[in-house]
């Protein structure tokens, strides 16, 4: 059976590569992949972040994809044109939309780009954010919903990442 596909942008890799659970995106239904300009934006100022990274890509935990299909790149500077949007975000986009993958993405703006970039294209654009993911995992089995709370608390009390739900019993 072949896996559905989940383009990740920088945001929510680093959400999990914070807390060091890439295994928790590899055990998502979907497969993830990460454009190369997604890991030139994990930051140089925090080494750990790039190493658990380079150990998911050498675990198979995500695939690293360039972005160089003409219409992803035609896609990329249009997104640049408009501006606002990170090169991360912009090669995101990209490659979902042309490849016809889910995004992975929490910045709220660049959401609402993407969805305006699909229906320019015609094309169906599924959105996942950090929080999807996780009910996702919680639906399947993978994490409690217990250890989906602890999750939670970790990002708002030591990553500056705040959900707007008291529990993710909320929304499983």
């Amino acid at each position: 059976m072949v896996r559905a596909i989940v383009v990740a942008d920088t945001s929510v890799l680093i959400n999990f590569l914070r807390i060091d659970r890439m295994d928790l995106i590899e055990a998502h239904p979907a497969s993830f992949i990460a454009t190369d300009h997604v890991a030139g934006e994990i930051a140089d100022t925090y080494p750990e972040q790039q190493t658990r990274y380079a150990a998911a890509l050498n675990a198979g935990q995500i695939t690293e994809r360039r972005i160089d299909d003409s219409a992803e790149l035609e896609i990329f500077l249009r997104l640049a044109a408009k501006g606002r949007l990170g090169a991360g975000e912009r090669a995101a986009i990209a490659v979902a939309l042309n490849r016809g993958c889910a995004l992975a993405i929490d910045d709220s703006r660049a959401i609402r780009r993407a969805l305006q970039e699909a229906t320019l294209g015609e094309n169906a654009l599924s959105i996942l954010r950090t929080q999807d993911i996780v009910v996702e995992l919680i639906r399947k089995g993978v994490v409690s919903v217990e250890a989906a709370d602890a999750i939670q608390v970790d990002w708002a009390t030591n990553h500056r990442f705040k959900l707007k739900i008291v529990s993710f019993q909320d929304l499983s």
